[in-house]
């Protein structure tokens, strides 16, 4: 996993495994892989895997069986595209914004652009 600089570690890790729950890799009821497992996959230390373990836990998406792991929450589904809705509101919206305005762009562009994003993402679904 490639890191960027404007972004904790722990969240951007956050993201990965929200990603996961919101692409239904992982269900309600899923055991996700240990701090060990991930921290080895993705090339980080346990304590931040379990920094983001912790964070995550306190938002309700995922629980800790005491010796058995982490698991998906029964509504980890909804809390999880609820974070990601608040983060992006919050968070990228605000800069996308300024660009918006920087660039003396107009919401019917995006809509144009968005539409053509869409047709794209349908046709790559097919190939």
């Amino acid at each position: 996993m490639e890191f960027r600089d404007d972004q904790a570690i722990y969240l951007q890790i956050a993201d990965l495994l929200c990603e996961n729950v919101i692409l239904e890799k992982w269900k309600p009821g899923d055991r996700i892989p240990s701090v060990r497992e991930m921290a080895i996959n993705i090339e980080v230390n346990p304590n931040t895997v379990m920094r983001t373990f912790t964070y995550l836990q306190e938002k309700g998406i995922i629980h800790n069986k005491r010796g058995i792991g982490y698991f998906v929450t029964a509504d980890g589904l909804t809390k999880t595209k609820t974070l990601r809705k608040e983060d992006f509101i919050n968070q990228e919206l605000p800069r996308f914004f300024k660009t918006m305005s920087l660039l003396n762009l107009s919401m019917d562009d995006m809509n144009r652009y968005y539409q053509k994003y869409l047709k794209d993402e349908k046709a790559n679904a097919r190939s």
